[in-house]
């Protein structure tokens, strides 16, 4: 405090001007120390109890989420009907699973993802983001923060002059995002497990984060139910004991990423030529999650711009009878099933989750807490011995950072 107290008296004794302008040009370098300090103790931070909801409790270190879908937001509820048969079959270039092992993707994921699309899960209201578009691509997204777990994400993505099936096959392609580089953060991919009778698969990825943060794994079951020509594509986190855990990459255990592709009305004719994408999205990369509500709105728009161009380089290479990889023919394994049947079996589902127009666009400094912004200038001004100018400026500065709403 007395610090403070000294700098403000020092500012009220009225320097020459000369020594204010050496004062300042000497706190450019440190105020951008400070921010990139700031940033890596951020994103590297993760609390106890983030792990505690991400893994169900406090349990061994190779302990992983079930794969059932949580009970709150993005959870929905489950089936009454029996399940889908267990996912026993393989090819012979992947390994079988165990007798009894129940499937990683089921018929209570394929309800679950209905119930988003149809927004009757019971979840809290979607606030809307965004709302962007290029020439041939528009684009909505919607975001929302359940009692429990990380944000969830919905988004809507519609394609013109684009056919489900093919739309299908592009994003279930894991050679071509690596291939094409429209998935950037993708590093490997590997095939663990598949049906060729449902199409069911277990992949292994392994996604490229900042160089201060260490690249991320994921274990995905998925699998694509269809009705008619309505595609419901099921990718979620499940265990895998045969692949151990390692600390490099960090294993993401939460995960959930699902999406209906579905034929639409053409935005410029009318004609069913267009596509549209319904995307529902959570995940826990052992982020804080204001940060990384804050890191998915900065730069949710540049990943999506990517996929445009992604897409009709992939369609060109289709056309061009280019061979069909073995994750885009899995693509083509359906199980086939009515959506109507399907909602009979709901005796008592969800209510609807609602809309809200666009939320006020928040400064950004509202996503960083006090006490790391006050916290750092007080590290940073102690360490710093080049006048008491510069030391003011600093308070001054993560003053205005931990009162939301002022402009800096």
């Amino acid at each position: 405090m007395g610090l403070v107290v000294d700098a403000l008296t020092e500012v009220l004794r009225k320097p020459t001007m000369g020594g204010v302008v050496a004062e300042l040009a000497i706190l450019a370098a440190p105020l951008w120390i400070a921010a990139l300090v700031g940033l890596l103790l951020g994103w590297a931070w993760r609390p106890r109890w983030a792990t505690g909801i991400a893994a169900g409790g406090e349990k061994a270190a190779d302990s992983v989420v079930a794969c059932s879908p949580p009970s709150d937001g993005l959870g929905g509820s489950s089936l009454d009907p029996p399940m889908a048969s267990l996912l026993s079959c393989s090819s012979s270039s992947v390994p079988q699973q165990a007798d009894g092992e129940k499937s990683a993707v089921t018929e209570k994921d394929l309800q679950h993802l209905c119930q988003l699309v149809e927004m009757t899960d019971g979840g809290p209201a979607w606030r809307k983001m965004m709302e962007k578009s290029l020439p041939n691509m528009s684009y909505q997204a919607w975001q929302r923060d359940p009692q429990t777990g990380p944000p969830q994400y919905r988004s809507s993505s519609v394609f013109e002059d684009a056919t489900p099936e093919m739309v299908r096959d592009f994003f279930w392609d894991d050679e071509f995002r690596i291939k094409n580089g429209w998935d950037d953060m993708l590093l490997q991919h590997s095939t663990l497990e598949e049906c060729p009778s449902t199409g069911a698969m277990v992949v292994q990825w392994v996604r490229k984060f900042p160089f201060f943060c260490s690249d991320r794994e994921y274990i995905i079951g998925r699998r694509i139910w269809q009705s008619d020509r309505s595609y419901y594509c099921v990718t979620k986190g499940v265990p895998c004991s045969s692949v151990p855990r390692c600390n490099k990459p960090r294993r993401v255990d939460l995960y959930y990423s699902s999406w209906c592709i579905h034929p639409v009305a053409s935005k410029r004719d009318g004609q069913m030529t267009a596509c549209e994408v319904l995307l529902f999205h959570y995940e826990d990369m052992g982020i804080p999650w204001e940060i990384a509500k804050l890191g998915v709105r900065q730069g949710m728009w540049g990943c999506v711009k990517k996929v445009e161009p992604g897409f009709r380089a992939y369609q060109i290479a289709r056309t061009s009878n280019e061979p069909v990889s073995r994750s885009s023919s899995m693509a083509q394994i359906t199980t086939k099933f009515d959506a109507d049947h399907l909602r009979s079996f709901e005796d008592n589902p969800g209510s609807s989750s609602d809309v809200v127009e666009v939320e006020k666009q928040k400064h950004w400094a509202c996503n960083i807490p006090k006490f790391l912004v006050v916290g750092g200038a007080v590290a940073l001004a102690c360490t710093l011995d080049h006048g008491l100018v510069t030391k003011a400026v600093i308070f001054g500065v993560a003053r205005r950072f931990a009162k939301p709403g002022k402009r800096l």
